[in-house]
């Protein structure tokens, strides 16, 4: 199942990202429906690449919440997000993720790979958070872990940080928590500040943060992915995946 989702997902990720590189060289970004309809195509296209249980809902959400009603847009590339690539990247990839979630896991790969592969093509990754404790009691206490590497080490010490915990983790809190020192330590951090900033909670606002403007967005599950575009210096959402 997860290998079926991995390489549909990076199929129908191939398949958008051209056609958003195929309308920068054709100027259709003077036409911003246009841009937001084919987005709309490829995020149904991707829906049903992802499928049902092509991702992680909490009890009593719906697998299929592309239908949930947004209350508020998510926001593109700020300051403080953690980011592979450029903030002015041609198509920057928004995603909201849960580090004990077994899809999460893999989708976080094919991105590596997406990322890797385009970098020619001035693609960009944002990673937001959307810890659900309610089937993952682990994922809160990772995703502060992960902010206070990026406290210690900015955002490559996230980067690091976060790529090695997706590695590692069996998921579906399948993680020992006395291993996020050891990461830490991987990741080159400062052990000990490390586990001073882990251990005080600091960090727990920011990834509630993330939670929430998930959650007013319309996210259910996850992964949750926004597809963006830079347009005259501005960030336009061509499309969203939301689970």
């Amino acid at each position: 199942m997860l290998q079926s989702y991995n390489i549909n997902y990076k199929i129908k990720l191939r398949e958008f990202i051209m056609t958003l590189f195929n309308n920068a060289e054709r100027g259709n970004f003077a036409i911003p429906i246009a841009i937001v309809a084919a987005g709309v195509l490829i995020a149904i296209a991707l829906f049903f690449a992802l499928g049902s249980g092509g991702g992680t809902a909490p009890a009593g959400g719906d697998n299929a919440a592309a239908d949930a009603q947004p209350t508020v847009p998510i926001a593109g590339v700020q300051s403080d997000d953690h980011i592979k690539g450029s903030p002015d990247a041609k198509v920057v990839i928004v995603e909201y993720s849960d580090t004990e979630c077994p899809f999460c896991k893999n989708h976080h790969e094919t991105l590596q790979r997406i990322v890797d592969e385009y970098a020619d093509e001035d693609v960009a990754w944002v990673y937001r958070h959307f810890p659900l404790a309610q089937l993952h009691s682990k994922a809160p206490r990772e995703a502060e872990a992960t902010e206070c590497a990026a406290e210690l080490g900015g955002n490559e010490g996230f980067w690091k940080y976060i790529d090695r915990l997706f590695e590692i983790t069996p998921s579906n809190d399948g993680l020992d928590l006395a291993l996020l020192p050891e990461i830490a330590k991987f990741a080159g951090l400062d052990v000990a500040a490390f586990n001073t900033c882990l251990d005080s909670g600091a960090m727990a606002d920011r990834v509630q943060a993330d939670f929430e403007e998930a959650a007013a967005a319309g996210a259910r599950g996850t992964p949750t992915t926004s597809f963006f575009q830079v347009v005259n210096n501005s960030h336009l959402k061509v499309a969203n995946h939301l689970k």
